[in-house]
């Protein structure tokens, strides 16, 4: 992983902890341990998801870059329907709150969301790579590069 990649999952991994730091804390308050059990397995959840996502993306920009975009787009769509999945197969379940539970993990969605997309902002990523600018500056003329 580049220290850029890190960077920027170290940008969106610190806000979506405290978000679910809170939400484990008001989830606790509101509904008990249950309720603190299913806004920490939301939370975990949704970092597991949005962090996957962000692997996938970073190794499609450095294997085809052509289709960052495409690629971007239909990730995002598909972490939100593995979201609504996990929604879906946990709706019934007895071993913590479902609404907390909900809540956290579309609160770390969004959360994720913004710093990501707050990291990607600030990122200072060079689109011209400048050894291959030097390398052809440097070659003697005539020479078969």
């Amino acid at each position: 992983m580049q220290s850029n990649d890190a960077r920027t999952l170290l940008q969106c991994a610190v806000p979506t902890a405290a978000a679910g730091a809170v939400a484990v804390a008001v989830s606790g308050v509101l509904a008990g341990g249950h309720g603190a059990i299913g806004a920490a397995v939301g939370t975990l959840v949704a970092g597991g998801v949005m962090g996957m996502g962000l692997y996938v993306l970073q190794r499609t920009a450095k294997s085809f870059p052509h289709l960052f975009q495409a690629m971007g787009l239909v990730l995002y769509v598909t972490q939100f329907l593995i979201a609504a999945v996990v929604l879906a197969v946990f709706r019934d379940t007895t071993l913590f709150n479902t609404r907390a539970f909900a809540f956290a993990l579309l609160g770390a969605v969004l959360v994720w969301t913004a710093a990501q997309t707050r990291a990607y902002l600030k990122a200072k990523i060079l689109y011209v790579d400048p050894e291959s600018v030097e390398a052809k500056k440097s070659a003697p003329a005539g020479s078969p590069t």
